[in-house]
């Protein structure tokens, strides 16, 4: 998985709402780009609605936040038009974005093996990964994130 300090790959992918979106869009701007495993998923979910009740947080701290999984364009706008998810939410249907971030893992489920995304978020300035969290639980995850917007902004 990519670290702090690596380039962050560029992506050209479709939103929730059929638009492309492109990371070099956001280029001076703050990006939280988190990466999970399936819309409509009890983790998927909490995290997702975490993002979406601390989005002033995120605004006040100057980013954008960017939700990525393989889900199909459709499956990924119900999602948000059933939680009323107003960030940027794009479709890596064929998981080569994820791939690009070492996202995309040997997974086990009740012994069986398989392919998917692990839990990650980077937080992305100028193409530039300034800081990576992999295996983040959803729970955690705004926590940690917003203290490192915070620490990143007081740096600069």
């Amino acid at each position: 998985m990519l670290e702090s300090g690596d380039k962050a790959p560029a992506f050209t992918l479709e939103d929730q709402h059929g638009e492309k979106v492109k990371l070099t869009d956001f280029s001076r701007q703050l990006v939280v780009l988190y990466f999970y495993p399936k819309a409509n998923t009890g983790g998927c979910t909490s995290q997702a609605c975490s993002i979406r009740d601390n989005s002033a947080e995120y605004a006040k701290a100057g980013a954008k936040v960017i939700g990525i999984s393989p889900d199909e364009v459709k499956d990924i706008s119900k999602f948000a038009e059933k939680n009323d998810l107003e960030f940027t939410l794009v479709a890596d249907k064929d998981h080569k974005i994820a791939d690009k971030y070492g996202t995309w893992v040997e997974k086990s489920m009740y012994g069986n093996k398989y392919m998917g995304v692990q839990r990650a978020t980077f937080i992305i300035r100028g193409g530039k990964i300034l800081r990576a969290f992999p295996k983040v639980q959803p729970k955690k995850h705004d926590g940690l994130v917003l203290k490192a917007l915070a620490e990143i902004n007081e740096e600069n």
